[in-house]
């Protein structure tokens, strides 16, 4: 895993290497001054060479400058370099997501996405800044330190040495504790942001139920969960940080009693015992940068396995190695023996044969979960089937790319999803090319003229997160404009119009009869009488497909449709 996270500093090497120099040698210039401290001591003071006292503290005032540029880069440099590596992961995360078929979608909570794609990444932006260049310069500062200690008193540097076994142990339990802490606390802001996406996109079904009460307790048992992983990982950090300050203490308060001993007894004199304080003080900062690692390790880490996690989801509706681009086609649809079930051996379509003429209306019709809408989404590639095979123009539209094959393929679904921004920006999304001439062209054909001059900025006006200010009827319209803006041989209808009165189903009836001329289309309907002029009308029940005709012609066999058409007349 270390080697994957790695590999995200190769785009930017250039900006470690400099942030990297930086901190090294600020920490050598921190290793410098002790020396220079003694020597002021020891030689420069009782020579009373006061010339060379000016000269040496001018140098030391540039080196404080030099030292002050340096740490702008760490901090700066340091900071823009994780906030890239950060960058990069939420947008290969972001592509990866999309790239998934819909059976991910179907079995993953949105909330969970969400926080995966931010939350989990803040803090492997610090840790990607903080971890490999503090704990290198931590290192490097207790050998450094350790090293000049023991050449000046290797007796005085013993004493300091003994505690270091204790940090290495309150080290070490700190990071296998707080791994775990971190990891439960990112599951349960998932948690936590699912239940916030599903009550807020509910709202109103809540209000409508008035459950507001249970979505709030529901609510503050996800957010008490959080809070105690959170507060449990806090709390082992606590320990661990009063350890730390327990054994520096003690480390620094055993070097004063023993050197303040050993100055008595004339072994060293007072500069080498000021250097001693000096390092020991030194000795702080690579262990307040370990501490901060501490925390920080888990958490990032714990957010990069979850970031891997969600990068290593297989793809499983993916293009051949030898697909092609589609060629364009007229949508002479056939279902050759075709199996499919959303579950492994839970078959939802078994055995199926159908062909759907080019250019061609075919609509599908029969009880709810019969798997009408299943032979739609089977068509673009949503899921990839079983077994069998469909083909379009005679190939198999496994042979082709699927970015071609779905360019090809226009849906306008019952629950019609708008993005937040203008009436513009939500039909221009049929073609991201489209001039505004198109757009106005489209949105004519969609019936939508008298829409944009009752909205205050015409097509410019802010629709709403999912266009929540528009009526079921309108919002319908601006999915046909999109549709035909994107002008596709072949044209899914799922239920497009059942949750609309019938006024307004009326009026989207003939965008639609306009939109489908000319080309396949598929509809799905509840409404039987919306498809009396349907070519062909194929019947969908559990055991399959079992009528097909024209509308008379079901209706004279006196089946499966003609019962459905009789209670719906009754109705």
């Amino acid at each position: 895993m270390l080697k994957r996270f790695f590999a995200y500093y190769v785009p930017h090497k250039r900006l470690f290497y400099v942030d990297f120099f930086s901190a090294i040698v600020v920490a050598i210039l921190d290793l410098i001054f002790p020396l220079v401290v003694q020597w002021f001591i020891n030689t420069l003071l009782p020579e009373q060479e006061w010339g060379t006292v000016v000269w040496v503290s001018g140098g030391l005032l540039a080196t404080y400058l030099v030292s002050a540029y340096l740490q702008y880069n760490v901090n700066f440099l340091g900071h823009k370099l994780g906030i890239n590596i950060e960058t990069d992961m939420r947008q290969d995360l972001f592509e990866s997501v999309q790239r998934q078929s819909f059976r991910f979608f179907d079995n993953t909570k949105t909330g969970h996405i969400i926080s995966r794609i931010t939350n989990d990444l803040f803090d492997i932006g610090e840790l990607a800044h903080h971890g490999p260049e503090d704990l290198f310069i931590a290192v490097m500062t207790f050998v450094g330190a350790f090293s000049i200690m023991f050449y000046v008193n290797p007796s005085l540097a013993l004493i300091a040495l003994i505690f270091v076994p204790i940090l290495i142990a309150l080290i070490t339990y700190t990071n296998i504790k707080m791994n775990k802490a971190w990891r439960k606390m990112y599951a349960e802001i998932g948690d936590v942001n699912a239940r916030v996406e599903d009550s807020v996109s509910g709202m109103r079904v809540v209000q409508s139920f008035t459950n507001e009460a249970h979505e709030v307790e529901t609510f503050r048992e996800n957010n008490k969960r959080f809070r105690n992983a959170k507060v449990g990982g806090y709390k082992v950090m606590g320990y661990t940080s009063s350890g730390i300050f327990l054994a520096t203490r003690l480390m620094i308060l055993s070097v004063l009693i023993y050197g303040a001993w050993l100055l008595y007894v004339e072994t060293i004199d007072v500069g080498e015992f000021v250097l001693f304080i000096l390092y020991i003080n030194i000795l702080f900062k690579p262990i307040e940068k370990i501490s901060a690692i501490l925390e920080l390790y888990p958490k990032g880490m714990a957010g990069f396995k979850r970031f891997t996690d969600l990068m290593d989801e297989e793809v499983d509706v993916v293009d051949k190695e030898d697909a092609k681009p589609a060629p364009l086609l007229d949508g002479a649809i056939e279902f050759n023996d075709v199996t499919f079930g959303y579950e492994e051996n839970r078959p939802v379509l078994k055995n199926v044969d159908l062909v759907i003429p080019a250019g061609k209306t075919v609509a599908f019709v029969g009880p709810s979960g019969a798997g009408k809408t299943t032979i739609s989404s089977l068509i673009p590639r949503f899921y990839d089937i079983n077994g069998g095979a469909i083909t379009i123009n005679g190939i198999n539209i496994t042979e082709m790319t699927k970015e071609s094959l779905r360019s090809q393929i226009g849906i306008v679904q019952q629950d019609v999803f708008l993005f937040g921004g203008t009436l513009r920006e939500n039909i221009r999304y049929g073609n991201l090319h489209a001039t505004d001439e198109d757009i106005y062209h489209a949105a004519k054909l969609a019936n939508l003229d008298a829409l944009v001059e009752s909205l205050p900025n015409g097509y410019d006006t802010q629709i709403g997160q999912r266009g929540l200010k528009l009526s079921g009827g309108q919002k319908q319209r601006i999915a046909i404009a999109r549709t035909f803006l994107k002008n596709p041989p072949i044209l899914i209808l799922d239920e497009a119009t059942s949750a609309l009165d019938t006024e307004t189903e009326a009026l989207i009836q003939q965008s639609l009869k306009e939109l489908a001329e000319d080309r396949t289309t598929l509809v799905i309907a509840h409404r039987l009488a919306t498809i009396r002029h349907a070519d062909h009308i194929v019947v969908v029940t559990k055991d399959g497909i079992v009528e097909q005709g024209t509308y008379d012609e079901l209706i004279e066999n006196n089946g499966v449709f003609a019962t459905l058409n009789s209670i719906q007349i009754k109705q």
